[in-house]
């Protein structure tokens, strides 16, 4: 029989576009690849070149069995939907009733086939189904988060493989798991780097405060590349010197391929707006170039060892800081003669710039890779060309030849502990496992470096009018990044005079308008006002907390009846709302993760006091380490 029709109506009713994408045509698998076959149950089965992908004697029960051997609770994700067997079984289980399912078919033309024999007007109507088909897995990331927001606890999704739609395409499926899992960990990444860089970043807003005050934003650099510059900060259209339009930027990570641009250098200064990260300034020292830029947003000591004879009197006159305000204190006190703040990410300095002065915000993905790329973005080119990006370890190496990691593991290293000790820690830390490379075989890289790649291609995708290419591209394959030849590079014009004109002009003109000193006045008047109200705030909401730790410790002393403990309640409910009301709650909570219930009290009361309690000294704490 064939369902074509009704599964049509509903597909039209309930999917905007994805029968006319269904039908586009650009499959790869063949209709004479595919063989339906009638099982012995009564039921369609099918295979394709010459592998069954469904049961041949009951293609129905398998999927009954495949669907009922999990265990997670989340969305139910099919890789590989076939005949859609498993698919209609997982939404009958009672745990997985009503939670979305996401389809992730490669073939068009299998989902085309299935509609047509089997009815799924039920499935299709009666469930949240979200598709993912054709040959680009991009759309995974956005069907999870769409996934995920209709749930209102977050669980693991229940994850049902066809093997044999797995095998054949097993590249394509195994990219599509990376997605998935790096979906799944970036929760648990984000709280880790949380729990172990909450106070640090802290104590560094606190020491860097006065530069909010003192110190432009990115958002007076923004548009420096683009073709509208001139309109954007000058009105000197007349300049004869002026070459209108587009200006490349050279964005420079820190990975081992980055070694292979040495020769080049030269030829990517006269081309390019150079943004280097503290990771990789020290391979452009090394060999003679001064970048443009260079990011720097990590808050650890660590971190600001990069910077280690790289930073001198002539390297401040040619190249720009562009720092965030958790930054390791020392690093905004280098002699750089332009320093410029992103807009911080943290409460404590979000409130002051609030107050004071707006800085412009640049996107954080957890490495300062992905700070650079944006601040490349707001630049305003429509082209960014990406060096040393390599988020793996291609040749099992993890950095550029002479980087601080080497340096620091050389001058380090003993009999007892070698380098190859350090390469081999820092290969194993960060849970690795293989994943493909861009130029198709398999690499080793980690969780931690998955997740940028994840946070690169959602970028790429958001913003399609920026052309991303990369040279020599061995690490790990991020969709999204042209890989491109040499030869191409060195076909742009050479524009340093033009470079040079329009970050001179930027720089002028945020000098004159930022320093004005009537300006400075009325900022440093808003900084007195931020920074007292923030005072107050925190000292308020730290005696508070000091009142209900010892109303909780108070009423854990002795037993009390049914009156008294409704008494404590209400005293710990009053004590609660005034810290939910203060100005400055989120700068206190920032650093305290929320409580955990207390799983060995039996006694409901008891175990709501000891948690308060936690939560109170916790809070209490975390206003002292603010340092105000």
């Amino acid at each position: 029989m064939n369902y074509t029709e009704i599964n049509k109506e509903i597909i039209t009713k309930h999917f905007a576009r994805l029968w006319e994408e269904l039908n586009s045509g650009d499959d790869d698998l063949s209709c004479s690849d595919i063989k339906i076959e009638t099982s012995p149950s009564g039921d369609p089965t099918l295979c394709i070149k010459g592998i069954y992908v469904h049961s041949p004697r009951d293609p129905l029960r398998e999927g009954q069995r495949i669907a009922g051997s999990g265990t997670e609770n989340g969305p139910v994700i099919i890789l590989g939907f076939g005949l859609g067997y498993s698919a209609g079984a997982a939404v009958k289980i009672p745990d997985l009733c009503g939670k979305p399912v996401i389809i992730i078919e490669k073939h068009k033309n299998l989902l085309l086939k299935a509609f047509e024999l089997r009815d799924f007007s039920d499935f299709l109507s009666n469930n949240k189904v979200l598709f993912v088909t054709g040959s680009n897995t991009e759309g995974i990331t956005d069907a999870l988060s769409i996934a995920y927001a209709l749930m209102p606890e977050k669980q693991p999704p229940l994850i049902i493989r066809n093997k044999a739609l797995n095998a054949l395409d097993e590249k394509w499926y195994k990219h599509a798991e990376d997605k998935i899992r790096t979906w799944a960990m970036r929760d648990d990444v984000n709280k880790a780097t949380h729990k172990r860089f909450g106070q640090r970043w802290v104590r560094n807003l606190s020491r860097n405060m006065n530069f909010i005050r003192d110190l432009p934003g990115v958002l007076r650099l923004e548009g420096l590349a683009s073709e509208r510059f001139d309109s954007i900060f000058s009105q000197e259209h007349e300049s004869k010197e002026k070459e209108s339009g587009f200006l490349p930027v050279f964005m420079a990570a820190a990975g081992p391929s980055l070694d292979k641009i040495k020769p080049m250098l030269c030829d990517i200064y006269e081309r390019c707006i150079i943004v280097a990260m503290d990771t990789s300034l020290r391979f452009f020292v090394q060999n003679g170039i001064q970048p443009d830029f260079v990011i720097v947003v990590d808050p650890q000591f660590w971190n600001n060892r990069h910077l280690d004879r790289c930073v001198f009197k002539q390297t401040g006159k040619q190249t720009a800081l562009v720092a965030e305000s958790a930054v390791y204190p020392p690093v905004l006190n280098l002699p750089f003669k332009h320093k410029f703040l992103c807009s911080s990410l943290f409460p404590l300095g979000t409130f002051i710039e609030t107050r004071v002065d707006n800085k412009g915000r640049l996107a954080a993905g957890g490495s300062v890779a992905t700070t650079a790329w944006d601040f490349a973005r707001i630049l305003g080119g429509n082209e960014i060309w990406i060096a040393g990006l390599d988020l793996a370890f291609p040749g099992l190496k993890t950095h550029f030849r002479g980087a601080r990691f080497e340096e620091s593991s050389n001058s380090q290293s003993g009999r007892f502990n070698p380098v190859e000790k350090w390469v081999v820690r820092a290969l194993r830390d960060g849970k690795p496992f293989k994943a493909f490379s861009g130029n198709g075989s398999r690499i080793l890289t980690d969780q931690r470096l998955s997740l940028y790649a994840a946070w690169f291609e959602n970028q790429f995708r958001q913003n399609p009018q920026i052309k991303n290419y990369g040279l020599y591209q061995e690490g790990l394959a991020i969709s999204g990044i042209i890989k491109t030849e040499v030869q191409n590079f060195l076909a742009l014009p050479q524009v340093r005079k033009e470079i040079n004109r329009r970050i001179e002009l930027a720089f002028n003109k945020t000098e004159t308008e930022f320093n004005e000193p009537e300006e400075k006045n009325k900022r440093a008047q808003r900084f007195d006002s931020a920074v007292s109200v923030l005072k107050n705030g925190l000292e308020n909401i730290k005696k508070t907390a000091e009142e209900g730790a010892e109303t909780a410790r108070r009423a854990l002393r002795y037993p009390m009846n049914q009156s008294q403990q409704n008494k404590v309640l209400k005293e710990l409910d009053r004590i609660t709302l005034r810290l939910t009301e203060s100005e400055v709650k989120e700068i206190a909570g920032f650093l305290f993760p929320p409580t955990e219930e207390e799983k060995d009290e039996t006694d409901p009361f008891k175990a709501y006091l000891k948690s308060s309690l936690k939560l109170f000294t916790g809070i209490r704490e975390a206003v002292t380490n603010t340092i105000f």
